[in-house]
């Protein structure tokens, strides 16, 4: 039942998280809080579609260890172009690597609130770094927006299972900026 149930609701969310990644010149930039607008120096460049999961970890809290919570570890997820072919993927630094071997690490710069409750977070981030000379080499900020699933349960994290790890799926658009020339 845990199995089909999980199948349910990643079919649901893969049907409602999707949009269509578009080429920079059909696709702007999309409407966002203040808060995790990109700088007026950015221009959309692309837009990539992720499907994957959270990674969650159950730990004591740092401010009181007599209680438990999960954790955030690292995301895990498959980049799709607007064909849905894979073009890269998704992982912990926050780093988005493409199949040409480009790679971006990111630097959290701000949050909203996901228009979906079971959404992880709107964010806002600057490039940290970079590697190879692909799609990711003049990334400067990036967003993700219209997320559904991904956020860590509320329970089941105890001293029982520390250390255990769980893995909720999420969908999420990325959009990806660079100077503007």
């Amino acid at each position: 039942m845990k199995k089909l149930l999980l199948s349910m609701v990643c079919l649901s969310i893969t049907a409602i998280g999707f949009v269509a990644a578009a080429p920079a010149e059909n696709l702007a930039a999309p409407e966002t809080p203040d808060v995790i607008k990109a700088p007026a120096t950015d221009v959309v460049s692309f837009a990539l579609n992720a499907k994957g999961v959270q990674i969650y970890e159950c730990r004591a809290k740092k401010d009181d260890p007599t209680k438990f919570e999960w954790a955030f570890k690292a995301p895990e997820a498959d980049l799709f172009d607007a064909q849905g072919k894979k073009v890269g993927r998704h992982y912990g630094g926050p780093t988005w690597e493409s199949n040409d071997g480009s790679k971006v690490v990111g630097e959290f710069k701000g949050k909203a609130d996901a228009k979906d409750p079971t959404g992880v977070p709107w964010l806002l981030l600057n490039a940290k770094s970079h590697e190879g000379s692909g799609a990711f080499a003049g990334v400067t900020s990036i967003q993700r927006v219209n997320t559904a699933g991904g956020k860590a349960p509320t329970g089941g994290c105890d001293q029982t299972t520390v250390g255990k790890e769980l893995k909720v799926p999420y969908t999420a658009v990325y959009y990806f900026y660079t100077r503007k020339p």
